[in-house]
């Protein structure tokens, strides 16, 4: 199954950890990295994810994120396939980088899309081009937790 976590998604160890909600988001995140180098699901990378993650002020999250490029078993380029899909995004009030992550990800085939942003899966809640998520959930739907 091909998952795609967003910047944010990646971004979610370096916030404050004396929050709950955060501390359990991380210790997911990890158990869904676990998978990929398992192989027991296929990351999804995005060149929007290289152009975003280049523009941190933070040299060594910049470095331990863009490791895990290599381990993506897709790529895909911002074509103009991804553009007119972002575009539709962006006129249903979704942010400009965000857009351009769901839509990389459905153009890549990702069953999951992985984000800790509230108001974006918020927006995408009832939209039936991919499964948006916060990292706990999207853990649960792989290891199929509540289908017993």
């Amino acid at each position: 199954m091909r998952i795609y976590l967003d910047l944010c998604c990646f971004n979610r160890p370096y916030d404050d950890q004396t929050q709950t909600r955060i501390r359990m988001e991380i210790e997911a995140k990890i158990v869904l990295q676990q998978k990929v180098r398992d192989g027991e699901c296929d990351l999804v990378w995005s060149s929007v994810l290289d152009f975003e993650n280049a523009k941190s002020p933070f040299a060594e999250h910049k470095q331990a994120i863009s490791a895990w490029r290599k381990l993506a078993a897709h790529f895909i380029l911002m074509d103009d396939d991804v553009l007119g899909l972002a575009h539709e995004f962006l006129a249903g009030g979704i942010g400009e980088y965000d857009a351009l992550h769901v839509a990389s990800a459905i153009k890549a085939g990702a069953v999951v899309f992985v984000t800790t942003d509230d108001r974006l899966l918020n927006k995408l809640r009832g939209r039936h081009e991919i499964r948006a998520m916060p990292p706990g959930d999207a853990l649960a739907f792989l290891e199929k937790w509540y289908e017993n």
